[in-house]
């Protein structure tokens, strides 16, 4: 039974709907930045597509929710709770997380030490990213906008336990953002529609989240339109046999190193681009295969694939 933290989760009850009162909608996470909630789904035999239809907590991101008292009653079933996750995507804001990685990590994928400056100095734009030198991914950051002439707007910046940056941006109604993984640059993973972000003032297992000195009377600006390009990719064609079977055993590969903590993120992504080159119903069995031998269990692998799958047929 998990051991319930009161003061942390009263914490992050009053910070949840403090956001929620912005318009942006909320689900209760525990310390291991997991919904709180379990699926009530998880006994049936066959992953179930519900999302909520059913009337009961418990279906991740997709409970999240912008009225107080809804709010309220998720984290009540929820008292073990210690952060909060906010929903990107979804009116009025929709909301973009661009999630900088500022550690390298070891041998075990785990992060080494923390910056030597934990409160970096400000961009040209004024936001907060970067101690300096710049970490691998604020550099891929700072030369992506360079290469595609964007700058990153003053916004809402949330500083990791682990020294890490979440920027948050606004998009278009009329356009959906993927959740990725380093598919923009190396150490920048990209939280979209059906993904989300831990807010300021969850407790997690390795430390708090906490805003940035200066961004915190900020609302997220809207992304500049040519970083909104690189993260909204038009749809390829679809064309099997061009991709390979050596790119599919990449993918598979790809998979197969996955690290605690990275089993899903590179799961998802590899379903991903294989369903956008065509091969994604062939090489599903290969996927959830290698996703078993990392430590995914066969029901949470193929939600994964099929959360993918109509992510990518939805562009």
């Amino acid at each position: 039974m998990a051991t319930i933290d009161r003061h942390a989760s009263t914490l992050a009850l009053a910070h949840a709907l403090s956001v929620a009162e912005r318009g942006l909608p909320v689900i209760p996470l525990s310390r291991s930045k997991l919904p709180a909630l379990r699926s009530p789904h998880r006994d049936e035999p066959q992953p179930a597509l519900c999302r909520g239809e059913c009337g009961l907590p418990g279906h991740g991101v997709h409970d999240a929710t912008t009225d107080p008292r809804a709010v309220r009653a998720l984290f009540a079933a929820a008292p073990w709770a210690t952060g909060y996750g906010i929903a990107c995507g979804r009116p009025p804001h929709h909301l973009i997380g661009i999630d900088l990685d500022t550690m390298k990590a070891g041998a075990s994928g785990e992060p080494d030490a923390a910056p030597s400056s934990p409160v970096p100095p400000s961009s040209s734009s004024g936001t907060p990213l970067a101690a300096d030198p710049p970490p691998e991914s604020v550099a891929a950051l700072q030369h992506l906008a360079l290469r595609h002439l964007f700058t990153i707007p003053e916004t809402v910046v949330v500083i990791t336990p682990s020294g890490g940056r979440h920027i948050w941006l606004t998009g278009p109604p009329d356009r959906v953002v993927p959740n990725s993984a380093s598919r923009l640059a190396p150490g920048i993973d990209v939280r979209g529609a059906g993904g989300y972000l831990v807010g300021p003032g969850s407790l997690t297992s390795h430390g708090v989240y906490r805003l940035a000195p200066g961004t915190a009377h900020l609302a997220p600006a809207p992304c500049p339109r040519a970083l909104l390009d690189l993260l909204t990719p038009p749809a390829r064609a679809h064309h099997p046999h061009a991709y390979g079977t050596d790119r599919g055993n990449g993918l598979v590969q790809f998979v197969l190193a996955a690290h605690e903590g990275q089993r899903n993120t590179r799961l998802f992504w590899a379903a991903c681009r294989a369903y956008e080159h065509g091969i994604g119903d062939v090489l599903a069995d290969r996927l959830t295969a290698a996703a078993v031998l990392t430590g995914l269990t066969e029901r949470e692998a193929r939600a994964t694939i099929a959360s993918a799958a109509r992510l990518t047929t939805a562009y």
